[in-house]
């Protein structure tokens, strides 16, 4: 005995006994039926969410990552960054700072824009106010501690 598959076409009648030739089926059971607006459905297959609640689930994950990195990296930054700008505009004469370019020196003038850095005696350097760093580290943390060998 062989077996021969079939495949159904789409609108093709199912293949078996043929219905019984009962009633008709009423018009608004087969509308209600084939169209869906009486249980409530928007005609959406598959059981896609719609609208507001498919928005929120595709775009959700992205919207609660984004405030995770506000809370975690971007406002500590920003607090930061106020800090050393609140900082930098109250320096004074005779503090000790350190530039972006790492030069440690002690502020002999300033200006709006502009700081006058004694690096020894009678070696002065203007750097602008944007590049000072922050403070001068204190003499014994000048520096990372060596690493010692595991060897």
């Amino acid at each position: 005995m062989t077996f021969t598959p079939f495949l159904l076409q789409a609108g093709a009648p199912p293949a078996g006994p043929a219905p019984s030739a009962g009633p008709p089926p009423s018009t608004t059971a087969t509308t209600t039926a084939t169209t869906g607006v009486a249980t409530g459905q928007t005609g959406q297959t598959g059981g896609q969410p719609g609208g507001l609640q498919g928005q929120l689930m595709t775009f959700g994950p992205m919207i609660g990552i984004f405030v995770v990195f506000y809370f975690l990296l971007i406002r500590p930054q920003q607090k930061k960054q106020r800090e050393l700008q609140d900082w930098i505009k109250s320096i004074k004469k005779g503090d000790e700072v350190v530039t972006t370019g790492g030069l440690i020196g002690k502020i002999s003038g300033l200006t709006d824009h502009v700081v006058t850095l004694e690096l020894q005696e009678k070696v002065r350097v203007k750097v602008l106010r944007s590049h000072v760093a922050g403070k001068a580290p204190a003499a014994g943390e000048a520096g990372p501690m060596p690493q010692k060998n595991a060897s």
